[in-house]
């Protein structure tokens, strides 16, 4: 078995309308907008969740034990290379607009279609205030849209 590489094979889309987030469609798919020729190297932010803890250990025990309690995301951001003339993507990710960002991982290029039977995760998000980045020497302009999570996401989507 070989090792899934993430350099050109991770696909993420805007997609503001999925009907059931636990099998999105290709035509839903692709009526989103493409992000991932747009997300600078180490863009996608914050999409990994933490599990908080629950103690369950009794009066009884001589040794603490724990359950699984709420997971939950933080820090959720996408970064992004401005355009110039019009920026249809900085235009759209505004503060207030609800959407669902789809990442496709997992060795499959980013330039292949949405197909059938995809792993994907989706993430319904509301986009915060828009933070423009402080310029750098030899660099592009870049700015962040952070990510607020509204309901449960999909980590392991199947595509229909």
């Amino acid at each position: 078995m070989a090792d899934a590489l993430a350099d050109g094979n991770i696909r993420v889309y805007s997609v503001p309308s999925i009907s059931n987030i636990n099998s999105p469609s290709t035509a839903e798919l692709n009526a989103g907008v493409q992000l991932d020729t747009l997300i600078t190297p180490d863009g996608l932010i914050g999409l990994e969740p933490d599990t908080a803890a629950v103690d369950n250990a009794k009066l009884s025990s001589t040794f603490n034990t724990q359950q699984p309690g709420r997971a939950s995301w933080s820090g959720t951001a996408l970064r992004l290379y401005r355009q110039t003339g019009t920026d249809t993507v900085r235009n759209t990710l505004i503060r207030g607009f609800g959407t669902n960002i789809v990442v496709r991982r997992g060795g499959v290029a980013s330039t292949v279609a949405w197909a059938a039977a995809q792993n994907v995760e989706v993430y319904p998000v509301a986009c915060g205030q828009r933070k423009i980045l402080a310029p750098e020497a030899n660099a592009v302009e870049k700015y962040e849209v952070p990510l607020f999570i509204t309901a449960q996401p999909n980590d392991s989507a199947t595509t229909t």
